[in-house]
This record gives C-alpha cells, structure tokens and sequence, in this order.
C-alpha cells in the first residue's frame, strides 16, 4: 500500500516531461526541497537540479548524460525520493542518519542533463514529424548503430561526455580514427569543446559550486572508473574502492579510447578531487526497467557514501 503513495515510478521509460511533474510533486510533498535548472537542452528544454541538504560539504551527482542511458535518471530521483521520505520520519538510510547527512552536506542532482535525446530514446517524440526525421538524417549516416535505441548524442548529434576540455584534441583524434568526424549518435565529439548547450551549462554549474566529489552515472557494465591522466587527487582511489565495495561494482582504470574530454576526467583535472563514472547495469543500452530494482540496491551505498565520504 505504501508503495502506491510513491512519486517517482519505476517500472515505465522515463522521459523529460515525468522528469519535471516528479519535481514538482516532490517539492509540494517535501518543502525543504530546494530545485532549479542548471540550463536549457538545444530544443529548449530545462535542464533541472534538485539540491538536498544544508551542509557545507557539497557533492553532485548526475545521469542522463547519454540518451540511451535514461535508466540513471530513475536511479537518482529515486534516491531523491527515499531520501526526502526517511528525512521526514528521521530515518536512516543505508545506515546513516538522514538528518546528520542533510545537516553536514548539500547533495545537488542533475537527474538528466540530456533530455532532448532521452525523449528521443523513450519514444516521445513522434515518428515522421521534423524533429524525429533531424535525429534519423544523422543517424542515416551510421547505419551499423540501431535507431533510436543507440542513440547516445543530444539532438547536433554531439556525444555531450565528449565535450569537456581535458584532452579533447586526443578525444576527437581517437573518435576520428574510428569514423565519427561528423554529427553522429554516438562519439561525435563536436567542432570544440563546450558548443553544446547542455555540456556548457553542466561545465558552468561545476564552476560555480565547491563540490567536494561528483558521479557521473552512465549504463552499462557494472565499473566504476575513478582516474584521468596521472592525476591522483587525495583519497580518490580510497573512496573508489569503498564504491566498489558497497556496490559489489569493479573500479577500474578508463579505457583508453574513452580516455579523455568527459564531464569526470575535467572535474579531475580542474580540481583535483575525486571524480566518479558509474557504469550501473549489465546488457545493451537502453537498459529495460526491469533491471532497476538491482541496479538502485547495487548503488544506494554509493550515493549514500558520496555525501560524507
């Protein structure tokens, strides 16, 4: 019975428009809630932030980045909403005490960063209109990846974890070496870093902001990649094995053709902070719902941990 009182449902794709209705029912539910867009996608849609906490210890995690990676958008608002409810009733979750957690740390969500392509991906966009043909002209172009389930890119066709200036000149040499030198579903990493509105928003977001420690939740494999380059920042791979082991996940290194000019490797770079890319899930993107349930009790530890770590 308790589980029909719940906002955020976990069993349906989830697209832009359930995104924001969640949002606004759970700041009307929990007024402590404190929410906001960090920008706008190229077709104009907002790009929300949810902020749980007073501390000042500040972490951010986010997901959706890629398209067909729209299962990581449920993970996080469905933590948003088991950690509003345990708050409410002064509840622990995983263990540790929600209101010690709200009072030492401010956790900002970015629960989709790109939902042009996440409503490509969800089927929301209807077949044969403009906007749906725009995606499959580009797509017609790499007929080897499935349309639109392997779409990762936002709707330029720019993959948006390409768009970051840490090592994006070896991002576009490895990416152009492998075919993808033009607006593509997947890879393309754009004519410079930060032209996309969405990647531009999430770089400007970070610099605003003292975050402590960031995750970047992607699909699939069950990895946790917690380096870039040579930078060691104090305690990364310490907290990084506590993921791992909370998570029953795998840290390990990049690999080297996906090295380089994501959101993970320039908060590294920029800071010297622990980075986090969380890999959730097993099998081909879009992942089914089906799997969620595994994949939220796999990461609840990590996005516990994230915030007092």
């Amino acid at each position: 019975m308790e589980e029909e009182n719940m906002i955020v449902p976990t069993n349906i794709a989830y697209t832009s428009c359930i995104l924001q209705n969640n949002i606004e029912q759970l700041k009307k539910k929990y007024r402590f809630l404190r929410t906001g867009n960090i920008g706008y996608s190229v077709l104009g849609k907002p790009i929300p932030y949810i902020k749980i906490g007073s501390g000042t210890n500040e972490v951010m995690y986010s997901a959706s980045i890629h398209a067909n990676e729209w299962i990581t958008s449920v993970v996080l608002m469905k933590f948003v909403e088991n950690f509003c409810k345990a708050y409410e009733k002064n509840e622990k979750i995983y263990g540790y005490s929600t209101r010690e957690i709200f009072n030492k740390s401010s956790i900002y969500i970015v629960p989709m960063v790109n939902p042009d392509g996440v409503d490509l991906v969800t089927g929301v966009i209807p077949e044969n209109t403009g906007r749906y043909n725009q995606f499959k002209d580009i797509s017609l172009n790499f007929p080897s990846i499935p349309f639109p389930s392997g779409w990762k890119a936002n709707f330029n066709g720019v993959d948006l974890n390409l768009q970051f200036p840490a090592g994006w000149v070896n991002a576009k040499r490895i990416k152009y070496a492998q075919g993808y030198n033009k607006p593509a579903p997947r890879d393309f990493v754009g004519y410079g870093p930060l032209t996309e509105p969405e990647a531009l928003a999430l770089y400007n977001f970070t610099l605003i902001h003292n975050f402590r420690l960031i995750l970047a939740y992607h699909s699939q494999g069950q990895v946790i990649y917690w380096k870039y380059a040579d930078f060691l920042p104090e305690d990364s791979e310490e907290i990084g094995k506590k993921f791992a082991e909370v998570s029953s996940y795998t840290l390990d290194l990049t690999p080297p053709e996906s090295a380089y000019a994501g959101y993970k490797d320039w908060f590294i770079q920029e800071y010297n902070r622990p980075g986090y890319t969380i890999e959730v899930g097993l099998g081909t993107n879009p992942l089914p719902i089906s799997q969620f349930n595994k994949i939220y009790n796999d990461n609840i530890g990590i996005l516990v941990l994230g915030a007092i770590l």
